[in-house]
């Protein structure tokens, strides 16, 4: 019999990507690294994202977003930006009919720490604020599951979104303790090199991300694609055991031995 208690958890992440300032053009991914005490995930440099709250599903938010869904993927997409709100300062949000500023978003960090600690707050911070969440930015980009081996498992969709242009990224230095706008292959060579540390389905969705040359390229491919949903599973082999992903999810890559999966 399986129990409620065994269910993969609801969970979101937000790939957040944009165009590199400067004279060296091409993507930028947001990344931020998680605190070495974490109990998932200590030290690897993650999207943004994590469980979804009781407070994502309440209908209030169906006047406070955009977007027509019903309950539980709205509850998705409430999950993701309030996670990017919590981790990075980010509102995927607009005021009236105007995109938030970097001014606009700073000055809500007061409310981050609260907000983190009972989600049901940014209800109250939209509705005060007159904030609107711009759930339509955020394109469907992966879906992946925990294996059912594991002890913590997830049921985590992943979402792309160009960044707002104006606002500025400030990690909250509490599950996120540093961040970084990064070439995707950058951060990849990097991990190649023992310099940092990738979950496995952060690894290959930053190599998906390396296809693209531009936010806008990457915006496409993210709106071009069929999302498969990714339930890696467990094969013994005489040398090892290798985690199996189906090869119509699109990573190029369809087994890993289970020692190179973290790291």
């Amino acid at each position: 019999m399986t129990l409620e208690a065994d269910l993969p958890k609801p969970a979101s992440t937000v790939v957040l990507v944009r165009d590199a300032a400067g004279p060296t053009p091409g993507l930028e991914v947001l990344m931020v690294r998680r605190s070495a005490g974490m109990a998932f995930g200590a030290s690897a440099w993650v999207f943004p994202g994590g469980k979804v709250a009781a407070s994502d599903a309440d209908p209030a938010w169906d006047d406070l977003s955009d977007g027509s869904y019903d309950h539980y993927e709205r509850s998705l997409r409430i999950a993701a930006a309030r996670e990017v709100f919590e981790e990075s300062g980010l509102l995927l949000a607009t005021r009236g009919r105007r995109e938030l500023d970097a001014g606009d978003s700073a000055g809500f960090d007061a409310m981050r720490g609260p907000v983190e600690a009972d989600p049901s707050l940014l209800i109250k911070l939209a509705r005060e604020a007159g904030l609107r969440l711009t759930l339509d930015r955020l394109i469907p980009f992966a879906h992946w599951i925990t294996p059912s081996f594991e002890p913590r498992r997830f049921d985590t969709r992943f979402f792309l979104v160009h960044a707002p242009a104006d606002q500025v990224v400030r990690h909250d230095g509490r599950e996120a303790v540093d961040h970084e706008w990064v070439a995707p292959q950058a951060l990849l060579e990097r991990r190649r090199q023992g310099e940092a540390k990738l979950m496995f389905p952060t690894r290959l969705n930053l190599e998906v991300l390396a296809r693209s040359r531009s936010a806008a390229d990457a915006v496409a491919a993210a709106r071009a694609q069929k999302v498969v949903t990714v339930e890696p599973r467990v094969e013994e082999r005489a040398d090892g055991k290798v985690l199996i992903i189906p090869a119509e999810a699109g990573y190029g890559l369809t087994e890993e031995r289970v020692k190179n999966v973290m790291g």
